[in-house]
């Protein structure tokens, strides 16, 4: 039978169960997709931490994001065929698995050029930093871009696409992550480590906010009066952006396929890179959880399936 993680109590690592489990069946408007690599988001592990409990329940089967191979479409489906290689937000839940569904809207065809475990690795970050950038910061070319945290998933996603968008963009890191930050497109690094952002920088037109707490209070004076800041860990302290005249938005990821074709587009052309920090097998989510929940990664971590 196939395989899959499941989570049956909120906890630690150490709840992620490796089982058997019944292969999926699609609906007449859902591909079943071949799993060939899931990836590691920081909301799995507070998902599965019961930090989001009053949205979740168990037995949760944990995973956002996948790529593989289409095994079975909908009576439905015109888009996809058996064999077609994609890649999928597929919602909150089910990739960490052999199998996983996803409405045929939801998928895109793989970028050409990238290989599964890469391609498991693009879906969530980088439409996290696609709607924050375009639908939430409604950014020009031109502006000035701060990106905390931007060797992250979602950083460096948001440091290329923005870079691609016409911005200058500055970001925050350790001092290891500069030659890498540079190398796909940022301006300016700071690092948090040795130095004080709001020191350093000012006049920025929005703010793409991956840490949220003290970061964030420290984060509104370097905002021009009018400009906005988009925080993708909740709802930003709104009496604050009220005080510094600053658009105070919110992000929550939407599952998008025909972003992610405009994404894969531009990944196949060489404007989006992708980091791959780490892979584990889909038997070793414990360790994947465990490293991911370090905060110190670059780019992103995934688990992988074989092909048979």
């Amino acid at each position: 039978m196939p395989r899959a993680i499941v989570v049956h109590e909120w906890g630690g690592p150490q709840v992620l169960k490796l089982e058997d489990l019944p292969r999926p069946v699609p609906k007449d408007d859902e591909v079943l997709i071949r799993v060939r690599a899931a990836s590691i988001n920081p909301l799995d592990w507070k998902i599965r931490e019961g930090a989001r409990r009053a949205n979740f329940s168990t037995p949760y089967y944990p995973g956002c994001d996948v790529a593989g191979t289409v095994e079975e479409a909908g009576a439905a489906v015109k888009a996809f065929k058996v064999g077609d290689a994609v890649y999928s937000m597929i919602g909150r839940s089910g990739g960490y698995a052999e199998y996983a569904l996803a409405k045929a809207e939801l998928v895109a065809p793989k970028p050409a050029g990238l290989d599964f475990a890469h391609a498991g690795a693009v879906p969530l970050a980088a439409l996290t930093a696609w709607q924050m950038l375009i639908e939430n910061g409604n950014l020009k070319a031109g502006q000035r871009v701060l990106v905390h945290a931007a060797a992250g998933g979602v950083g460096g996603y948001a440091v290329q696409m923005a870079r691609y968008l016409g911005a200058y963009v500055i970001g925050t890191a350790s001092a290891r992550n500069h030659d890498y930050l540079h190398g796909i497109g940022a301006q300016e690094t700071i690092d948090y480590n040795t130095e004080r952002f709001e020191s350093v920088v000012r006049d920025i037109d929005l703010v793409i906010d991956l840490m949220a707490g003290e970061v964030q209070q420290r984060s509104w004076g370097v905002i021009k009066r009018g400009g906005t800041l988009v925080c993708a860990l909740g709802p930003p302290d709104s009496a604050q952006a009220a005080a510094a005249g600053v658009n105070a938005k919110a992000q929550s990821v939407r599952p998008d396929g025909a972003q992610l074709r405009q994404i894969g587009s531009l990944i196949d052309v060489g404007r989006i890179k992708v980091e791959l920090a780490a892979s584990f097998p889909l038997e070793k989510a414990v360790d994947a959880h465990r490293l991911s929940e370090t905060g110190h990664v670059r780019g992103k971590i995934v688990l992988t399936m074989p092909a048979n």
